[in-house]
């Protein structure tokens, strides 16, 4: 059984777990709480992988699907085991500062532009994303941000600082929402926005979308497992995060990824080992 969870605090988890469970009550040292990415959640990834860890393992994953700002601070404040995000920058900072150990790069896919078929910002076919970014900036357009310190979110800052455009400018409307919600946002007002690849392949056939721009090597999106120290909290099931962790990149693992498919297409690339280049990235994506 996989739990979903929005928030969790100490004491709150542990009410939420009794509130969840339909069966018998789960020992605490069976549960792994996992936060990671609501782009993991929503492409449908864990849903897939999950039951088929849990099936050889004595362990049931509380999945807590957030933005990565808010997964590394729930790692940092010990209220969950492990985190899968995707911002390598705020990654290295969590484990320089002791809260996270065991970094394992777990996969990856890439970012992409997405808006309207009628493309006010003429950026259809861009292969520099800062530029389109910049076009769309100085268009009457729509682009709506997550605004909610995802890895996406940090994704697109470092972006419109590379295209020179402060976000403030009329069109930019940062929603605080997760990639799904704003995918549908971005529909409905007919706008842009910066998206990863899996998240779009998922929910494109229930938009009205177009993907504009992909291909820049800034767009490489990969995917860490990080375990939270247990130096630090003695009350993490450090065992079962490591089982989880070990799991992901196990040749087991990695071919599931691998194999995950939605209407036919490939949602990530497994990367457990691999030194795996931008340009690499992109172009297997962007192939699929």
């Amino acid at each position: 059984m996989i739990m979903k969870v929005r928030s969790l605090t100490r004491t709150a988890g542990a009410l939420a777990v009794s509130a969840l469970l339909a069966g018998p009550v789960v020992a605490a040292d069976e549960i792994v709480r996992l936060a990671t990415t609501t782009s993991t959640y929503n492409s449908g990834l864990l849903d897939y992988l999950l039951p088929k860890f849990e099936a050889e393992h004595p362990y049931q994953i509380q999945v807590i699907p957030v933005g990565t700002g808010k997964a590394l601070r729930m790692g940092q404040d010990g209220d969950v085991d492990l985190v899968m995000t995707h911002a390598p920058d705020a990654e290295r900072a969590f484990v320089e500062a002791g809260y996270g150990v065991n970094p394992l790069s777990v996969m990856y896919n890439d970012f992409v532009i997405v808006g309207p078929e009628s493309d006010l910002a003429d950026v259809a076919g861009s292969e520099d994303v800062a530029e389109a970014m910049a076009d769309i900036a100085n268009s009457d357009a729509l682009f709506i941000s997550r605004g909610d310190d995802s890895g996406t979110h940090k994704k697109e800052l470092k972006l419109w600082e590379a295209a020179g455009v402060a976000v403030d400018f009329e069109g930019y409307r940062s929603v605080g929402q997760g990639m799904g919600k704003v995918l549908q946002m971005t529909n409905e007002l007919q706008g842009y926005t910066l998206t990863d690849r899996g998240t779009w392949l998922a929910m494109q056939d229930k938009l009205d979308l177009a993907l504009l721009v992909e291909g820049d090597e800034r767009l490489f999106n990969p995917y860490q497992v990080i375990l939270v120290n247990p130096e630090r909290y003695d009350d993490l099931n450090a065992e079962g995060a490591r089982a989880l962790a070990q799991w992901l990149v196990s040749d087991e693992g990695q071919a599931l990824i691998d194999d995950f498919r939605l209407n036919g297409q490939v949602l990530f690339h497994a990367s457990a080992g691999e030194e795996v280049s931008a340009a690499q990235a992109v172009s297997e994506a962007a192939a699929q």
